[in-house]
């Protein structure tokens, strides 16, 4: 008997079952009514919206560390001339 060939990695889909709080699974399914997709496109979207922003929010905290640890050996004073702010000498006297 031939085995068939899974279908996951050529059509880019794979079927699962999952459980979802019943507010979430009805939230999905209204932005689904109200973009006229199915239920399993609109979790689809919703999903990968959500690992977009997960990403985005990752590689915005690395670009903070690294921020900060290239200016870490930095006074406050050598960090406000770099970021473009000019004290006014008179000020201090």
């Amino acid at each position: 008997m031939e085995r068939k060939k899974a279908r996951g990695p050529k059509t880019g889909k794979r079927r699962t079952t999952l459980t979802l709080p019943s507010e979430s699974l009805a939230a999905a399914a209204r932005i689904a009514a109200a973009r006229k997709v199915n239920l399993s496109t609109a979790i689809a979207e919703i999903i990968d919206e959500g690992l977009r922003a997960k990403a985005a929010a990752a590689r915005g905290g690395q670009v903070l560390e690294s921020y900060r640890r290239a200016f870490s050996g930095f006074t406050d004073e050598e960090t406000m001339l770099l970021d473009g702010i000019v004290l006014d000498e008179r000020a201090d006297r």
